[in-house]
């Protein structure tokens, strides 16, 4: 993209983030890297669908945060609902997108083909399968934000994707699904579908008709990646219960939230994360104890308030939200590849 056109557009996300307190100050300095990598590719389509991505996905989750803020709560002790995002939020949906640009920006610099940067060639040039996986990337994360951010809305009860029998589950749970949820992920998935064909420069003997194409495809294929985001989460990602609310724990930043009672080799006792022999300790917890003394405090610090719905601890959610977007990326570029019957060694 132009620098003319880029500087300011980056300046401009980089400031409704820092005035509305949207990221924090190291998520602020990964998004001026990661639009930075974005930037730097000669078409405007990898910057614009980063910001697609990024103003559709505050402005759905200041939607739902009133309504989330009482379905769910937080790790930190307060009420439910989005915080700041920090910078592993951030490069959790967009690394995979900034790598394969960057690898796509490489490819066409060293295309003797002159024209190689000016127009995208559905196929005919094989470093077209990277374009595939970026905006395969952006559909998918897109399709996930929308879904879980308004999935959380739905009058109806969501089911757990990964138990045989689905199961209800309370909202917020990793991996429960609904109606509203999945049509919302269809909607994420179609904007950043129809962003994308709008503005590829798609070369000239491309018409009309692939376009539509490549918006179905997307479409398609971005709603995938949010059921394999349900998938991944319901089966990998520990959620966990407050047993007297019966609401669902979010941690912090994405992180894991933590779960049962240990003892830190200090002798101080805090909860650690599901099935963890851990030294992690909660501040909650750990505040409350330094105002009580005797039996009473043992007692209250031995007792298990939070319980695992649904899910293994091996990933947090940010860790889930890689692996999904990479697993999209990487098969769409797959697909692609077979369907243009174009070989691995042509990308090298």
């Amino acid at each position: 993209m132009k620098p003319i056109i880029a500087v300011p557009a980056i300046a401009a996300l980089v400031y409704r983030a820092w005035s509305r307190k949207s990221l924090t100050l190291l998520g602020i300095f990964a998004a001026v890297l990661t639009a930075v990598a974005h930037a730097v590719h000669p078409w405007s389509a990898p910057l614009t669908l980063l910001g697609v991505f990024y103003l559709s996905g505050t402005k759905v989750t200041k939607v739902k945060h009133d309504i989330k803020a009482r379905l769910t709560l937080s790790a930190t002790g307060s009420e439910g609902g989005e915080g700041q995002r920090t910078h592993i939020q951030v490069l959790a949906n967009s690394v995979v997108a900034s790598v394969l640009i960057l690898c796509h920006t490489y490819l066409l610099s060293r295309d003797p083909d002159q024209t190689a940067a000016t127009c995208f060639s559905c196929g005919r040039r094989p470093a077209d399968v990277f374009v595939v996986g970026i905006v395969a990337n952006y559909a998918a994360v897109a399709a996930d934000t929308f879904s879980s951010e308004l999935g959380i809305l739905s009058k109806s009860k969501p089911r757990l994707i990964t138990s045989p029998t689905l199961r209800v589950v309370p909202p917020g749970t990793n991996g429960g699904v609904t109606a509203t949820g999945l049509l919302a992920g269809v909607l994420g998935a179609f904007l950043i579908s129809a962003t994308s064909a709008i503005l590829l420069p798609f070369c000239a003997q491309e018409g009309l008709v692939t376009r539509a194409q490549w918006v179905v495809a997307f479409t398609a294929c971005g709603t995938l990646g949010s059921v394999l985001d349900s998938v991944l989460g319901g089966l990998l990602q520990a959620s966990v219960v407050d047993k007297r609310s019966g609401k669902v724990i979010e941690g912090a930043g994405g992180e894991k939230v933590l779960v049962h009672p240990t003892t830190n080799p200090g002798g101080s006792t805090g909860l650690g994360t599901a099935g963890s022999s851990g030294v992690r300790t909660d501040s909650t917890r750990s505040r409350k104890s330094e105002k009580q003394s005797g039996p009473a405090a043992e007692e209250d610090l031995g007792h298990e308030s939070r319980r695992v719905e649904s899910g293994l601890d091996l990933l947090d959610n940010n860790a889930v939200n890689v692996l999904m977007a990479l697993t999209m990326s990487v098969g769409a570029m797959a697909v692609a590849s077979w369907m243009w019957g174009i070989s691995v060694y042509g990308l090298i």
